[in-house]
């Protein structure tokens, strides 16, 4: 999981304890409204890439004010004051700030500001920064040992057959599936070297890393030799690609790397970076977040959490997190690595009801003793599923900071496994939507019919996934052209349809602009001559009769 290894203390911890000396307190904004949104803002191309737009497109989710950033008038108003903003959130109208008693005064009077909450107070109650939570992660380098590939695989593994194999993830790499159009987003404590790493040259060559961003130290170099490295192993477990030695279980995918992490210390602030960063994901057209992150207690005591707290209702990351699975991301998470003893329990965000909380277990598929077990506090089963975390092939750095090929124990290895290859299955059936790849990998799993707090549904079988969904879908794409268009539009059918069918083209709002009901004969195309009327923009054009759903996407001039 994160902050696994010592390092200096970061620019900004150190700039943040001289202003609580100075008298300044962290406090959270939250925000009455969005202020005076202009007709143009609510164009969801102004805040939201091409691929986010799709991606909310295919899986019909509406644009809405928390897509609208938050009001830049609000933002200066409160810079005015002399307050020091650190981060904020679009998704929740929320800003979190440094101010001393009089900014507060100022900030107070605002008319738009709904409320006020200190966050982190003077420094008070600092503990020793122990981080019980992640005591159990470790890395060890790799001994020589005869490695397995089958001789129909793609790839040959390495080290890392096993961890692929138990998930039988190979006969997706094999059908083709490597992750390839799929946008993964790390979001993890510093990628220290891996912008140079060898098991990363495929990535690099193919222009697979598509993008960094720092949120807990904005303008920072992630790759930076003072960054941690957890993210840098993280990332192999998805995407290296070293035959031989070790490949990942989404190599040809494509990531974002985002850190939100300091790794020194262990402060409540983070879980806000955490959103953030995961708003950044949403906005750049992320399919899945792979975050091996969890948040139980801190360094300031006083914002500790409890497991009471692990409801899937009241952390920050972990509304932070359900919202990114409302706007359509898949969210993969580790469940922590306290199942040995003292906490026990997974960690926010691994207790939201929409996150895909990924357990740990051996080569052999016995439950690793660290890993953090359920239920939530409400009673739901977590984590959702298991992948090999102990004795995880990995790359890493050691104390020389020279790139090492190992092994590593901890959920923080499991969750990228299941995240690469979950890619590769949805890459294979881009028509179904988040929640219906994880139920898809659940039914699939080894304790489907008796899932418990220990291991969830247990570990997935995806040539299984793979199989049934062959069985129960049919291809369901449909092409459009000319597109973009103006007037008039003809659409392709995979196969002839025939019968009554209805064509509704819907747009960004999920509102149906365009319906109507034809009745034909056996037919592989149509044509629509009369959409000139509608607004610019992207559209989902769906074709349905009783058996199956057509849909595409379209863009109007």
């Amino acid at each position: 999981m994160k902050k696994t290894i010592l390092i200096l203390f970061s620019f900004f911890f150190i700039t943040s304890l001289f202003a609580q000396e100075a008298g300044l307190t962290i406090y959270v904004l939250n925000f009455k409204d969005k202020g005076e949104v202009e007709a143009g803002s609510l164009n969801p191309s102004n805040y939201l890439t091409y691929k986010a737009v799709e991606r909310r497109l295919k899986q019909r989710i509406s644009f809405d004010q928390s897509d609208i950033p938050v009001s830049d008038q609000y933002i200066k108003a409160i810079s005015k004051t002399g307050a020091n903003i650190l981060t904020r959130s679009r998704w929740f109208n929320t800003v979190v700030i440094e101010a001393n008693g009089d900014m507060i005064n100022a900030i107070s009077a605002f008319p738009y500001v709904s409320e006020i909450q200190p966050l982190v107070k003077n420094g008070k109650n600092l503990s020793s920064s122990a981080k019980p939570f992640l005591k159990n992660e470790t890395v060890n380098s790799w001994l020589p040992e005869i490695t397995k590939k089958s001789a129909s695989d793609l790839y040959n593994y390495g080290i890392a057959f096993n961890q692929i194999n138990q998930l039988k993830g190979q006969y997706l790499h094999n059908m083709g599936y490597c992750g390839q159009g799929m946008l993964i987003a790390v979001i993890d404590a510093g990628f220290n070297s891996a912008d140079i790493m060898p098991c990363f040259d495929s990535l690099r060559a193919n222009n697979q890393i598509k993008g960094t961003r720092d949120f807990a130290l904005p303008g920072n170099n992630v790759y930076a030799t003072s960054m941690a490295s957890h993210g840098t192993s993280v990332l192999s477990c998805m995407g290296a690609n070293s035959s031989g030695q070790m490949i990942g279980t989404a190599p040809k995918a494509d990531y974002w790397l985002l850190r939100s992490e300091v790794a020194a210390t262990e402060s409540i602030i983070e879980e806000y970076y955490w959103v953030s960063a995961a708003e950044f994901a949403d906005s750049i057209g992320a399919d899945l977040i792979n975050s091996s992150l969890g948040y139980t207690t801190f360094d300031y005591t006083a914002t500790n959490h409890t497991y009471a707290d692990m409801d899937g209702n009241t952390t920050m990351v972990t509304k932070g997190a359900d919202k990114a699975a409302e706007k359509g991301i898949l969210v993969v998470n580790s469940a922590g690595n306290s199942g040995g003893g003292g906490w026990w329990y997974i960690s926010a965000p691994a207790d939201g009801d929409s996150v895909f909380t990924i357990g740990a277990v051996t080569a052999i598929g016995i439950r690793s003793d660290f890993s953090s077990v359920g239920p939530t506090s409400d009673g739901r089963i977590k984590p959702t599923v298991v992948a090999q975390g102990s004795n995880t092939a990995i790359y890493y750095l050691n104390n020389q900071n020279v790139p090492t090929l190992g092994t590593g124990n901890g959920t923080s290895f499991s969750s990228p496994v299941m995240c690469g290859i979950t890619a590769c299955l949805w890459q294979a059936f881009p028509y179904l939507n988040n929640m219906q790849i994880v139920a898809l990998i659940k039914a699939s799993a080894s304790q489907a019919s008796q899932p418990d707090s220990l291991l969830g549904w247990g570990i997935p079988d995806f040539l299984t996934a793979t199989s049934t969904i062959l069985i129960q879908t049919k291809e369901n794409t449909l092409v459009a052209f000319p597109n973009p268009v103006v007037e008039k539009l003809t659409l392709v059918f995979p196969v002839a349809i025939q019968g009554k069918f209805n064509i509704e083209i819907v747009n960004l709002q999920d509102k149906v602009v365009y319906s109507k009901q034809r009745d034909e004969g056996s037919i592989r195309s149509i044509q629509i001559n009369d959409i000139g009327y509608l607004a610019s923009g992207m559209y989902l054009i769906k074709v349905s009769d009783q058996s199956v759903i057509y849909s595409g996407k379209i863009i109007k001039k």
